[in-house]
């Protein structure tokens, strides 16, 4: 086939996985039972899975071009046609959205694969995957739409999704707060990203006559980065670089940025398949690819990129901080994941754009082992989530401990110096390299990219120090805490009741109950609900963890998925960087350089590799050191003995409760002011004025109601004779005025 009908199929079959979930799911499922699920689920699997290969085959014909000749447009249909705009229904095909595909079908379907296992005893088996698969379909839409509205659709797209499945277990108020709390921040992005495409709209609608064009596609790539085009954007340096400013603060809200990081660690609250998709594979990953996609307007500004290096270290760093005093799983891990986009954001603010896509292509690999990984843990451990319960899981976990183990190493950055080096290394390094070399991101002469790097290799140090920690607590030492847990311990390190425990199985220990008969399809009942009250008491999920426990390893159909991404975390990273293959895949193709090549590293490249390499030993010779044997007492259940920094970490920096309580307060003074000024000052004003002036209306008017029978005759005579005189004048001069 060529490639125009394979890349409709590759955007298409999601949507028809969705259609088929959302229409029949829910009856086959009640009809069938257990083969029902094992139906749909195979249905759920097999689109994304399609579209995988679909966009192999593509991508292996992409690869067949020349360099500068790997892009093409294909378009289904005109799908707006307003006076001057014109915007199709057309989709890019080049490296950077090939690339994307692959990730977001590959590794989707590896976590679609894993959920029919881990969603296997849930009620609502088809509504997660009608969720699931329609996810996916915005997420290609994002990076296949070859103009920004349709970007847009698929921006929106995800975020919605991400709401219903974050929010999944809807009558459970934390899960609920988190699904919100990620709609709403989200939208402060979509806020900045808006105006940054009014902005370049503008740009090139006013200079439209300057560039010579045959068609009027403001808002499609292939026109915003044309030589015309580019040329007016350096013409236009201040409006450029505020277009750059609010690019990524719609980036920020997609990609977890500081100061708009704070709803990714909430979103934990979902399903562990959930934390993965968004957290390795998708949404997260939006704001990179269009900052990679709109790189042209961050190369004409130094200032935007030292912006985007600068707040892209300061994430880094402040996310790994707040990881040391998270003693939940997967908060851990979704700190991480902040904290490796503040990774992906200095490789980007440092020119170095496939560096930046590197690292998402090898965080996708490690990040969704450890999180489908967490999962299996979570499920073996009875659902608990707090990593000071468990201990020597290794002993009953084989194949879960070895595959997280593996992603542990790769999220490190660990390397036997240059002769090979687990995923993570790669990518991290020419990340560091670019920002070191980087002379080009800069502030009022002061370099950005280079102390960015700096903080970087901090960073890196931290990441596999706190890592560790969560790998040696998990997995190593003789204690196995769960049969020492003391009574009444089930806090978390905020000092609260911890309500972000994983909820993957938690209906299916009352799903042997008997809730009548299903008439809805989708959704629990109240009565249902109320029938299994006790899934979502979170303490009885504690004490379900006592001394006779014994853990299990998770079935084939979730373990199958984190060796395919182990073995990917292994080696991904060496093939892709051997020879520049990943560099040469996306320049130039995807006009990623059209303004030409940022220089890679320092001149030494030697001494980085070192670093690099020292920074991930390091962090876990530390881990071992604080870790290895036994948990430390300063961090166990006895909250008095935890430090000042552990108790600072744990309820990040107190950032996330200022700004909570901010929200709220600024909006109880918006209620108040909304009833003081504008109720009782201005809609009461303007239905009052109404009144008033009708009113006086009727008051001029009055003087004619006189009550004299022989007053209204002769008005009624006065009005018949000038009525008839306008229509003998109008006659007399129908018929052409006085001869």
């Amino acid at each position: 086939m060529e490639v125009g009908t394979l890349i409709w199929l590759v955007l298409f079959l999601p949507v028809l996985g969705f259609l088929v979930q959302a229409f029949f799911g829910g009856r086959v499922v009640r009809s069938q039972g257990v083969a029902g699920k094992k139906l749909m689920g195979t249905l759920a699997v097999l689109p994304i899975a399609i579209s995988f290969v679909l966009g192999c085959i593509i991508t292996a014909q992409l690869a067949q071009q020349p360099a500068d000749a790997r892009f093409s447009i294909h378009t289904l249909f005109s799908w707006i046609d307003i006076l001057s705009l014109s915007i199709p229904f057309e989709v890019r095909v080049d490296p950077l959205s090939m690339t994307m595909v692959l990730i977001i079908t590959g590794i989707g379907s590896l976590i679609h694969v894993y959920a029919t296992g881990y969603m296997a005893e849930e009620k609502d088996y088809s509504r997660f995957f009608t969720y699931l698969n329609l996810f996916i379909a915005f997420m290609l839409i994002l990076v296949l739409g070859n103009n920004l509205l349709l970007l847009f659709i698929g921006w929106e797209g995800v975020g919605l999704c991400s709401y219903l499945l974050i929010g999944f277990w809807y009558k459970d108020l934390a899960n609920s707060r988190a699904a919100n709390k990620a709609f709403i921040v989200n939208r402060i992005g979509d806020w900045g990203l808006t105006l940054g495409m009014f902005i370049i709209v503008a740009l090139i609608a006013s200079n439209i006559g300057k560039l010579g064009l045959d068609n009027v596609r403001f808002l499609s790539y292939d026109v915003i980065l044309s030589a015309p085009v580019i040329e007016i954007f350096k013409a236009n340096p201040g409006w450029t670089t505020a277009a750059a400013l609010l690019l990524f603060v719609g980036a920020m809200g997609k990609s977890a940025q500081f100061p708009l990081y704070l709803w990714l660690p909430d979103a934990m609250a979902g399903p562990t398949p959930v934390s993965a998709l968004i957290h390795a594979a998708t949404m997260v990953t939006a704001g990179v690819v269009l900052l990679n996609r709109m790189n042209i307007l961050f190369q004409l500004s130094p200032v935007a990129s030292a912006v985007v290096c600068g707040v892209g270290a300061f994430t880094a760093l402040f996310a790994a901080l707040i990881a040391f005093g998270q003693t939940d799983i997967k908060k851990v891990l979704a700190y991480s994941t902040v904290s490796q986009l503040g990774f992906m954001f200095i490789a980007c603010g440092a020119g170095a754009y496939w560096a930046g896509m590197f690292h998402v292509t090898t965080h996708a690999f490690f990040k969704a082992l450890l999180f489908l990984g967490s999962g299996a843990v979570i499920h073996a451990m009875a659902h608990d989530q707090d990593m000071r319960n468990y201990g020597n899981l290794r002993k009953y976990l084989k194949i879960t401990s070895a595959t997280m183990i593996i992603g542990w190493l790769a999220i490190a950055g660990v390397s036997v110096w240059t002769f090979f080096g687990f995923a993570g290394f790669y990518s991290k390094e020419a990340i560091l390299g670019a920002a070191f070399a980087n002379e080009f991101a800069s502030i009022g002469g002061i370099n950005i990219g280079f102390y960015s790097a700096c903080v970087g290799m901090f960073v890196a140090l931290l990441t596999s120090f706190y890592m560790s920690r969560m790998t040696f607590m998990t997995f190593f030492g003789q204690e196995e805490r769960w049969r020492l847990i003391p009574a009444g311990a089930h806090h978390d390190a905020q000092g609260h009741d911890d309500h972000s425990h994983d909820h993957g199985h938690t209906h299916a220990h009352h799903e042997a109950h008997d809730h009548g008969p299903d008439t809805h399809g989708f959704f629990y009942t109240d009565e249902e609900l109320a029938a299994q009250h006790v899934g979502h008491d979170h303490d009885d999920h504690h004490h379900a963890l006592d001394a006779e426990h014994e853990p299990h390893e998770v079935p084939p159909s979730m373990w199958v998925p984190l060796v395919v991404l182990a073995a990917l975390s292994v080696a991904g990273g060496f093939l892709l960087y051997t020879n520049h293959m990943f560099e040469h895949w996306l320049y130039p193709g995807g006009q990623l350089a059209i303004l030409g090549e940022i220089k890679a590293y320092p001149e030494w490249k030697t001494l980085l590799v070192a670093l690099s390499t020292g920074a991930a030993l390091g962090g876990i010779v530390l881990g071992w050191f604080f870790y290895g044997k036994k948990l430390p007492e300063r961090e166990g259940w006895d909250l008095r003995r935890w430090s000042p920094f552990r108790r600072a970490a744990g309820q990040q920096f107190g950032y996330d409760k200022a700004m909570v309580d901010m929200s709220v307060e600024g909006g109880n003074q918006l209620a108040t002011f909304s009833w003081k000024f504008l109720d009782s000052k201005g809609i009461d004003a303007i239905v009052n004025g109404v009144a008033g002036l009708a009113g006086q209306i009727g008051k001029l008017f009055g003087w004619a109601q006189t009550g004299f029978v022989r007053g209204y005759a002769l008005l009624m005579l006065l009005g018949g004779v000038g009525l008839i005189g306008y229509l003998a004048l109008v006659l007399f001069q129908s018929n052409g005025g006085p001869k």
